[in-house]
């Protein structure tokens, strides 16, 4: 998420592709999943008012604030509009296309929270099991409690381990080592958690490092969900590359998303931004989180199923029609309905229901909570958005965002490729906006 020179700016603002379902489309294409709509009108949209998203989009870029951006919205499976504006590489003038890979970051979550869910629908573990039975390196894991007279940390026992249900809503303890705003991530960054060689090496390392505090007690987000990558591995004896690709990318075609960039796919990588602190514009990013940014186009570094996979719009929208159809896509089950509704099914307690959402700017409350990997909208209209119940939800850390609205039948994958916000109104919040204000006949 970087900014450029931006001397291409109105070029390309000028490049912008875009289409939305002509009349007519619809007879020719198959009858499959995320097909071209007949028309925004078909599916209740108002395409006058539609028009809005992508001249929001389209600003964003000629404004400087992000090189380029990627949005596809569909609606009962068909795909109202997908469109593409500004830069994949500032500095080549590079146009971002349709098949742009994007790094997703914490998009992967709910990518690994399925995984997850297909093998707890296989009895292979069970919301309230401890943790420890699963990794059993953290059976000893201590709480974060300050510092003494002398400086010196101070740590009390955890009273239990914490639990599936906790680990899979990051209501765990655990830190991350995304800021270093507490000790507890201090220690997380010191010890390069996330730059571990492979997941067994980062559980051991999180398990000598200390909660933030008792499990149940906050959500905080977290590590844990690399750590479903790790529990994920010893359950299936895959790794969580493997396991991932044959059970949820392979099935449902998305070809594109995966934990690296191979030498054939690197020309298509989108480069990534950040925002220069002394000229006010996009620079492209050498850290992240203070570390070296990762090179998605190596092999060999640590599967993170908590920020480490790359993908394509398409193909993330696919995932996305997936949940949105109850765990099912062209045929191909992934997971049961009463699956997918548990994992949209809050289960952060209302003690707990304090923490900022560092992904979306959301603070959990009644109308806004966590499930199973999805932030979960329990009440859109206390919580002064327009999208329906249920919607679930997540961000990345380059600004990457996407929900599926179950009420309305609604998924929306945004792509970005920015570190840090953009700069202006946020692009996910707006986008929401945008595209419910142009749904007029809910109904259709």
């Amino acid at each position: 998420m970087t900014r450029r020179l931006y001397l291409f700016a109105s070029a390309i603002a000028a490049a912008s592709i875009t289409w939305s379902a002509a009349p007519g489309a619809l007879a020719k294409e198959p009858a499959a999943a995320l097909a071209k709509a007949a028309s925004p009108e078909a599916l209740g949209f108002d395409s006058a008012r539609l028009a809005r998203v992508d001249q929001a989009m389209a600003q964003a870029v000629a404004d400087g604030r992000v090189a380029g951006v990627q949005t596809l919205l569909a609606r009962h499976g068909k795909v109202v509009s997908f469109s593409s504006h500004g830069a994949a590489n500032l500095e080549a003038g590079t146009p971002l296309k349709d098949d742009a890979i994007f790094r997703i970051y914490s998009m992967s979550k709910p990518i690994t929270g399925v995984a997850m869910m297909i093998l707890f629908e296989e009895g292979r573990w069970r919301l309230d099991d401890p943790v420890t039975q699963y990794l059993p390196e953290l059976k000893d894991l201590k709480v974060w409690k300050g510092v003494d007279a002398s400086g010196q940390p101070i740590r009390e026992a955890a009273r239990r381990p914490p639990t599936m249900r906790e680990l899979m809503s990051h209501t765990a303890g655990f830190g991350y080592g995304l800021s270093d705003k507490h000790p507890v991530d201090v220690i997380f960054r010191e010890q390069r958690v996330l730059g571990s060689p492979n997941l067994k090496e980062m559980t051991q390392k999180v398990a000598g490092i200390p909660l933030m505090y008792q499990p149940g007690e906050q959500w905080n987000y977290s590590v844990a969900v690399d750590l479903q990558g790790a529990i994920i591995e010893r359950l299936s004896g895959q790794t969580l590359g493997q396991f991932l690709e044959s059970r949820v990318f392979k099935p449902l075609k998305m070809t594109d998303t995966a934990f690296y960039v191979p030498a054939e796919k690197v020309g298509r990588l989108a480069s990534v931004y950040v925002g220069d602190p002394k000229t006010g514009k996009i620079i492209e990013a050498k850290q992240a989180f203070g570390m070296p940014a990762q090179d998605f186009t190596q092999q060999g570094r640590m599967e993170s199923g908590g920020g480490g996979l790359v993908s394509t719009t398409r193909d993330y929208a696919r995932f996305a029609q997936m949940i949105a159809n109850g765990g099912e896509l062209d045929g191909v089950r992934i997971l049961s309905p009463a699956a997918v509704e548990l994992m949209g099914t809050n289960v952060i307690p209302e003690a707990a229901l304090v923490s900022s959402n560092g992904s979306v700017g959301t603070r959990f409350n009644k109308a806004v909570g966590f499930g199973l990997d999805f932030m979960v909208v329990n009440d859109p209209r206390q919580a002064g958005s327009l999208e329906g119940k249920g919607t679930m939800s997540w961000g990345g850390a380059a600004g990457t965002w996407f929900w599926v609205d179950p009420t309305n039948d609604i998924v929306f994958v945004g792509m970005i490729q920015r570190y840090g916000g953009t700069g202006g109104p946020d692009l996910g919040g707006l986008t929401r906006t945008l595209v419910y204000q142009a749904l007029v006949k809910p109904e259709k």
